[in-house]
């Protein structure tokens, strides 16, 4: 996981994006970006990236995103929370000896636990 924090001043583009985690799981990547509105209310934004080639192999990268706004986080967290618990309690676990989709499971669970709405709210 990897964490940036921007330094807000007087400068509106600065303002825009307060706080990024990276979360790379597997082949795919997870950006949670806090970001403000104009009257400075936070909201957060998840990516999901993935890489791709083009019938000619050329690289590029498929995009994903969520807006998701301070009066939905408690219920989003909550959501998000069962259906992990659910998964993780009834899924068999998979014999892959590299990096089951389990652990990969587990590291989002933990970066999500991790992540306090309540924070941001602030």
């Amino acid at each position: 996981m990897e964490e940036n924090e921007k330094k807000t001043d007087g400068d509106n583009v600065d303002r825009q994006e307060i706080f990024s985690q990276t979360v790379r799981a597997g082949k795919r990547t997870y950006f949670f970006d806090v970001k403000a509105t104009r009257n400075n209310d936070y909201y957060l934004t998840i990516t999901e990236s993935k890489k791709r080639f083009n019938k000619e192999g050329k690289q590029y990268f498929e995009k994903h995103k969520v807006f998701l706004y301070k009066e939905d986080f408690e219920k989003f967290s909550d959501g998000l929370t069962e259906v992990i618990s659910y998964i993780n309690s009834t899924q068999p676990a998979q014999t892959d000896p590299d990096k089951t989709s389990e652990d990969q499971g587990k590291e989002l669970t933990e970066s999500f636990t991790n992540v306090s709405f309540d924070d941001l709210e602030e």
